[in-house]
């Protein structure tokens, strides 16, 4: 299993949203899985999602680890390292 690098870069966030960000604003609710973003807060959809926007938010920012934003699950995962942290 791979390592993350980037441990120092999660933050005690608030979610902006209850949904994708981009979906909601958008008037586009059709998400499938949610994903918080452990460095500024931001909520975007999966990408098995039509938007992709957690991805895009990774790229646009470079923030590296998501947190699944779904009831139940407790995982968190690196997006720079491909590392699954639990």
């Amino acid at each position: 299993m791979r390592e993350c690098t980037h441990l120092d870069q999660i933050r005690d966030v608030t979610p902006m949203t209850e949904g994708c960000e981009e979906c909601v604003r958008d008037g586009e609710p059709v998400w499938f899985h949610l994903r918080l973003c452990l460095t500024c807060g931001h909520v975007g959809c999966c990408d098995s999602s039509p938007g992709k926007h957690a991805s895009a938010h990774f790229q646009s920012t470079g923030h590296p680890i998501v947190k699944s934003f779904e009831p139940g699950e407790n995982w968190r995962w690196c997006l720079v390292d491909d590392a699954l942290l639990l």
